[in-house]
This record gives C-alpha cells, structure tokens and sequence, in this order.
C-alpha cells in the first residue's frame, strides 16, 4: 500500500490474486486506488490482469466501497476485459460484476459474475 494523497486520504495497492475462471486456475495482479469521497463511501478504480499456463486477459474497472465493522472494507463494482488470449479469450469485451472483501488482516475474498 502507498498514500498518494494525505489529505484525501487517496491510497494505491497492490494485490496477488489466486482462483479459477471459466474454469481454469489463474494467478493474478491488481493494482487500483481508492479514495473517501464525501459521505464516507470509498470510490476505486483499478486494473489488473489473470494469468493461466494458456492464456492472459487484461481487465480495468471501478467499484463503491465502505468500510467494514472491525477493519477492513467491503467492495460492489464492475470490470471491463479490455483484452483476453488463449482459454481467456471469450473474456475479451465482457463486462463482470464483483464483490471484493478485506478483513482487518488484510485477507481478501471476491467473487465475479459475467453481466450479460
């Protein structure tokens, strides 16, 4: 994690991720920034891409965040594939939906949902 903005606050970070997709088991890297807009809610954008041993997709997207009681922070979003290769390739031009969860510890969970 780095501050980028103190009196924002305005955070970047950066993640490893881990799962399946269609399928198929990926590794992956996000890095997105997230800011507390007026109100309290966090506003992020970020992008990232998922790799698997025959294929890569590349995705940037945009989420609502809040925080979560006990630390952490709790995510609704949308991603777009801007470009997807190999197994990954009917992810190019699809639009997913997300839920993107973190505990006090820094342990994530999310789950993403193809919007057709």
């Amino acid at each position: 994690m780095r501050v980028l903005d103190a009196a924002g606050p305005k955070v970047e970070v950066s993640v490893r991720t881990r799962g399946k997709i269609l399928g198929t088991d990926y590794q992956g890297r996000t890095t997105y920034t997230s800011e507390i807009r007026p109100g309290g809610f966090i506003f992020g954008v970020g992008q990232g891409v998922y790799l698997t041993g025959a294929g890569v997709a590349v995705w940037k997207g945009q989420g609502t965040g809040k925080f979560n009681l006990g630390g952490g922070v709790s995510y609704r979003g949308s991603i777009h594939f801007v470009s997807a290769t190999g197994n990954l390739e009917k992810l190019a031009g699809a639009v997913g939906v997300f839920e993107y969860s973190t505990d006090a510890d820094d342990n994530s969970s999310a789950k993403l949902w193809e919007w057709k």
